[in-house]
């Protein structure tokens, strides 16, 4: 399935998994979040419900990565760097180019619909 993701007048198409995050996820949809910076390489907001985990730890998190941490905390990810924490993988972004650009550096509404 695709997600559609938009921040401000940009708009970016992801892939989702085929897990019980992504799921349950899927359910919740239309979501309007609103996102916090943090360590100047995601986004992330707690969300109302948990969601089903099986986190593990990716070892890279990729530019364009959505994912859960802990049971409700999801993270959009907007740079490529190493981790030694735990996450459920949601979807990924599949063409991340204007992706930094469109989130800032502060505290951003995205908005998750299906495609």
């Amino acid at each position: 399935m695709k997600l559609k993701i938009i921040i401000g007048t940009s708009s970016f198409l992801a892939t989702l998994q085929d897990n019980a995050t992504a799921r349950a996820f899927i359910e919740r949809l239309p979501l309007t979040l609103t996102m916090t910076e943090l360590n100047n390489n995601e986004k992330y907001t707690d969300l109302a419900e948990n969601l089903p985990t099986n986190a593990s730890n990716p070892t890279t998190i990729q530019n364009g990565d959505l994912m859960l941490y802990g049971s409700n905390t999801l993270v959009l990810f907007y740079k490529t760097f190493s981790t030694s924490y735990n996450y459920t993988k949601i979807g990924k972004i599949n063409d991340t180019q204007g992706l930094t650009d469109a989130l800032g550096l502060a505290t951003v509404t995205v908005k998750f619909e299906l495609e």
